[in-house]
C-alpha cells in the first residue's frame, strides 16, 4: 500500500511540473507584456475594424506632414530660384492638400482629434527655410523634407501593412502614392544629399549588413528573367502611376 501511494505521489509530482513548465508557454500570448496584448489593449472597436495606437499616430502624423509641407510647397512655388525646386513645391502642395482632406474626413469619422498646428520641430523648420536664400534655400528645402518624407515613408508601410481598419488601410494606400511622388520630385532636384541620408540612418541601426557578398572583378552571370510560363496574355498594367505625377483622382474613402 505504502508503495503504491508512493508511485501515485511521483506521478503527481510530475503532472504538476510538467504543468508548470508548459503553462508559461500556453498562456504567453495573452500574458500582459507581450505584444499581442499591448496592441489589443491600444486598440478601440469601430464598425470599420479596430483601430490601434499605432493606427491614430499615424493619422495624426499624416495631418502633421500636411500643416508643415503645404507651407513649405508654397514658400518653394513663390521664392526657389530654380525650376526643379517650384516643381517639387507644387507637389507638397496638390498632394497634401489632397491627402489632408483624406486624412481629416476619415479620423472625424474614427473620432481622432487631430492637430491644427506644425509640431515644434517642423515649425523650426520652417523657420530655417525662411532665413535661407539662394543655394542654401534650395538644399535646406531638398534635404529637410525628403529626411521627413523617408521617415513618414516607413510608418506608411508599417500601417498598411498591418492595420486591421478598412479606412486607415485606404489612407495609408494614398499616403504611398503621394509620399513617394514627392520623393521623387525632392530627389530630381538634384540637391538631396544621399550619403547624409544612408549614414544617418546607419547611425541608428545596430543590425548587421546581410545580402550577397560584395563584387568582385569578374561580372556575375546575368540573373534569367522572371515570368509565367506557357502562353499567358496578362491584361492588367503596373499601378499606380509612375512617380512624378500626381493623382488625385483615387477611390475616396469608404464611410
Amino acid at each position: 500500500m505504502g508503495r503504491v501511494n508512493g508511485t501515485a505521489l511521483i506521478i503527481a509530482a510530475l503532472v504538476v511540473t510538467v504543468g508548470a513548465l508548459a503553462f508559461p508557454v500556453w498562456s504567453y500570448a495573452d500574458r500582459s507584456g507581450t505584444g499581442e496584448a499591448n496592441l489589443n489593449a491600444g486598440s478601440v472597436a469601430t464598425r470599420w475594424g479596430p483601430l490601434s495606437a499605432t493606427d491614430r499616430d499615424f493619422l495624426v502624423k499624416v495631418r502633421l506632414a500636411g500643416l508643415w509641407e503645404i507651407p513649405a510647397g508654397q514658400q518653394a512655388v513663390e521664392r526657389a530660384p530654380s525650376k526643379a525646386i517650384k516643381d517639387a513645391g507644387d507637389h507638397l502642395i496638390v498632394g497634401h492638400t489632397d491627402l489632408d482632406q483624406r486624412v481629416r474626413d476619415v479620423s472625424s469619422q474614427l473620432g481622432v482629434e487631430l492637430p491644427n498646428q506644425p509640431s515644434d520641430q517642423q515649425q523650426g523648420w520652417l523657420r530655417e527655410l525662411t532665413a535661407a536664400t539662394g543655394e542654401t534655400y534650395q538644399r535646406k528645402f531638398a534635404n529637410l523634407l525628403r529626411v521627413a518624407h523617408g521617415k513618414v515613408f516607413a510608418l506608411v508601410a508599417q500601417v498598411r501593412d498591418t492595420t486591421r481598419n478598412s479606412l486607415v488601410r485606404q489612407l495609408a494606400s494614398d499616403a504611398n502614392q503621394t509620399v513617394l511622388d514627392h520623393i521623387t520630385m525632392l530627389e530630381g532636384t538634384g540637391y538631396v544629399d544621399f550619403d547624409a541620408i544612408a549614414n544617418g540612418s546607419a547611425a541608428s541601426s545596430t543590425a548587421s549588413p546581410t545580402g550577397p557578398p560584395a563584387p568582385g572583378r569578374d561580372a556575375p552571370p546575368a540573373p534569367a528573367p522572371a515570368g509565367p510560363t506557357g502562353d499567358v496574355s496578362g491584361t492588367s498594367r503596373p499601378s499606380p502611376g509612375p512617380p512624378g505625377t500626381v493623382n488625385t483622382n483615387r477611390p475616396e474613402p469608404q464611410m
